[in-house]
This record gives C-alpha cells, sequence and structure tokens, in this order.
C-alpha cells in the first residue's frame, strides 16, 4: 500500500514526518542527512519512495485492519516552509484472522534472522539523576536560523531510538506532540524542548536525541542520563 505525499512546490525538503491520527502516534521520519526513523509498530514495513526531490510517499507492507484511520504527513522544506497533507486508510476488504496468523509467521522468520550491530552512540551531555527525583531534560537551541521543527528521541539502553516528541511551526502556529509515556514534552515558541520526569525511575536511564531542523541546516545533542539510588557515590567517566 502506497501512501502519497509529494510537495507541489519546489525548493530543499528537510524532514518528512508521518503520524496516525487523532491520537497523532508516530509513525515515521525521513532525514536527507540523518535517515529514517520509524515507530516500534512500523519498523520493517514502511519504506520511504522519494521518487522525486520534493516526495515524502511511503510504501506499507503487511498491511493489517489496525492499519485503518488517517495519516498526516508533514513537509518540512526551505525557504517556503511546511507542507501537510492528510490520507485516508479505508477498508481493506481482508480476513484480520489471516493477518494475524501471517503476522505471527514473519514474527518466527524475524527469530532466525542475525541481530544487527548495535548502534554506537555519543553523548554529548551526561546526566546523573537520583532515583524518586524530579528532573528536566532540556533542548535549547543555541546556533543562528529559524527553527522548523525539533524532534526528540529516546533510546533505553539495548533497544533502539523511538520518537517521544516532536514540535514544529505549521501554518504559523506551534504544534506539539507529545508521545511519551514517561513524563511530560513540553514545546516554547523558539521551538525548545522539554522533558519534565516526575520521580525518576530506572528505566528512565539511557539516551536522548534532541534534533533541531534548521533554515542554516540541523543540528542534534544527544543526552546520556544515569540513574542512581539515593546516596550513592557516583563519578561518570568520560
Amino acid at each position: 500500500m502506497v501512501l502519497e505525499c509529494v510537495c507541489p512546490w519546489d525548493g530543499n525538503l528537510s524532514m518528512v514526518s508521518w503520524t496516525k491520527v487523532p491520537d497523532k502516534n508516530p509513525v515515521a521520519i525521513f532525514h536527507p542527512e540523518y535517515g529514517v526513523a520509524f515507530s516500534h509498530h512500523y519498523r520493517e514495513r514502511i519504506e520511504f519512495l522519494r521518487s522525486t526531490p520534493m516526495d515524502g510517499s511511503i510504501s506499507m507492507s503487511n498491511v493489517t485492519h489496525r492499519d485503518i484511520g488517517l495519516y498526516r504527513c508533514s513537509v518540512q522544506t526551505f525557504p517556503r516552509g511546511p507542507w501537510t497533507l492528510s490520507v485516508q486508510v479505508e477498508d481493506l476488504d481482508e480476513n484480520p484472522e489471516e493477518e494475524e496468523e501471517e503476522e505471527e509467521d514473519d514474527d518466527d522468520d524475524d527469530d532466525t534472522t542475525e541481530p544487527s550491530s548495535p548502534e554506537v552512540t555519543v553523548a554529548d551531555v551526561e546526566l546523573l539523576a537520583e532515583q524518586n527525583n524530579n528532573l528536566t531534560i532540556s533542548c535549547n537551541h543555541k546556533h543562528q536560523g529559524t527553527v522548523y521543527q525539533a524532534l526528540l528521541e529516546r533510546m533505553p539502553l539495548g533497544q533502539p531510538w523511538g520518537i517521544i516528541g516532536v514540535c514544529k511551526k505549521v501554518e504559523g502556529g506551534l504544534v506539539g506532540e507529545d508521545y511519551s509515556d514517561r513524563g511530560q514534552v513540553d514545546c516554547a515558541d523558539s521551538l525548545d524542548v522539554d522533558l519534565r520526569l516526575t520521580g525518576v525511575v530506572p528505566d528512565d536511564g539511557g539516551f536522548y536525541r534532541c534534533t533541531f531542523n534548521t533554515d542554516a541546516g540541523v543540528r542534534t545533542t544527544t543526552v546520556r542520563l544515569s540513574v542512581v539510588t539515593p546516596g550513592t557515590k557516583t563519578r561518570i567517566m568520560p
């Protein structure tokens, strides 16, 4: 199944993001420099077609009834700014039970696949938090240029990156999309992003990455959070 999303004007495409509404669940993101990122449910099922420089269309495989719904494509461009399109996926006229069986078979096949090499991540900032304390992880854009979109991702230790928040300007307004199951993602008018964690737990530890899409290029900051029990004397090695 192909969901078409081709920006109608010429320019430089700097980012494409797909979400599923009304819950604004993340689907996929394409960035010319940093590649692609997919939410867990769509990983290995979506491919960006990129048939033209301004093409943000995606191809979705192994489609089931759970994929029915309204999808929103947001294309960030320079110099004209963002462009959005909504795509409705109708009834697939297929048997959900057969689809679930096919998915289970696919999962069995995945078990025989050798795991890929782990991604090497280097942190720009190290944070240390005591368990049960409150913590704010801030992503502040300190470079020149106009910010069109800010993306916040989290990578728990030993797991892949996942999108937990998006802040973007659409048609002159500020839109914040919070996908975090821990804490709250806040967006400022400047598109600075804060993740507020209440009662930090060990599972909050890991890497957090902020990506700012601007008219001057893309800027990223990676933060590593370590959580310790109260009273523990810990020194984070560089």
